[in-house]
């Protein structure tokens, strides 16, 4: 673990990662619940820490698929902790999101792993999300909307850290750093802009929920070369 503030702790999955969020005060905090796996090592982490689930506060959610939000159900049971999610990524947690086109294969793959892992039952977001909103958590986190994965994907803005968890904006790993496949994109025209929102906010630490090793620097870095081979690849297309 490299690069991070202390408090940082990845929680990893089956699919992915998910975020302990640990203040000097012992307030916690859950960034995504994951899809399988993830319940037993949260418990573990917080005991680590002599905590229990009275000390998670808020369960922020930066999507609804269900690699992210597979477990919200029963986070929110356990800890008594609110959902805090953009309001249209409801459909999502609950399972009843219309994929369309290319993505209805995104809509099946969430079906099997419904199915297969028992996961994914329905939870309300009990605090509705919008871009620029302030939350006091880990020092005071700034959701910054970045749509494109899906319609509601938010990524959290630490200006203590100088830090933006990115969600599904990129996945970073040392054999490949990319985008979301279009499987698995709701409204991949608007994935562009969102990728310059966040060259323009210029977080000095990027941590997405892909990723292989925990290195706020690395992850900005491999952000920074994806976005230029991205650059070439579309100069290649339409030659100025």
């Amino acid at each position: 673990m490299k690069n991070v503030p202390p408090g940082l702790q990845t929680i990893r999955g089956v699919m992915g990662v998910c975020h302990l969020l640990v203040d000097g005060e012992g307030d916690a905090v859950l960034l995504d619940t994951g899809l399988v796996g993830e319940p037993a090592q949260i418990r573990w982490r917080l005991r680590q820490r002599g905590l229990g689930p009275e000390n998670v506060k808020a369960i922020l959610l930066t999507h609804g698929h269900v690699d992210h939000a597979g477990n919200v159900a029963w986070a929110k049971a356990w800890t008594g902790a609110p959902v805090y999610a953009h309001p249209a990524e409801q459909a999502h947690v609950d399972g009843t999101y219309p994929y369309t086109g290319i993505n209805r294969w995104c809509g099946r793959l969430e079906r099997v792993a419904r199915a297969a892992f028992r996961v994914g039952q329905p939870a309300p977001i009990d605090v509705a999300l919008a871009d620029g909103d302030e939350l006091p958590f880990w020092g005071g986190l700034r959701v910054v909307h970045l749509p494109g994965h899906t319609v509601g994907h938010c990524g959290f803005y630490s200006v203590r850290h100088d830090l933006l968890f990115s969600g599904d904006l990129f996945a970073s790993y040392f054999f490949n750093t990319h985008i979301p496949p279009a499987i698995l994109n709701s409204r991949p025209e608007l994935i562009p802009a969102s990728l310059e929102k966040a060259r323009q906010l210029n977080p000095r630490l990027m941590v997405p929920q892909h990723y292989d090793v925990l290195d706020g620097l690395l992850h900005r870095r491999r952000f920074d070369r994806m976005l230029a081979r991205m650059a070439r690849r579309r100069q290649k297309v339409w030659p100025v």
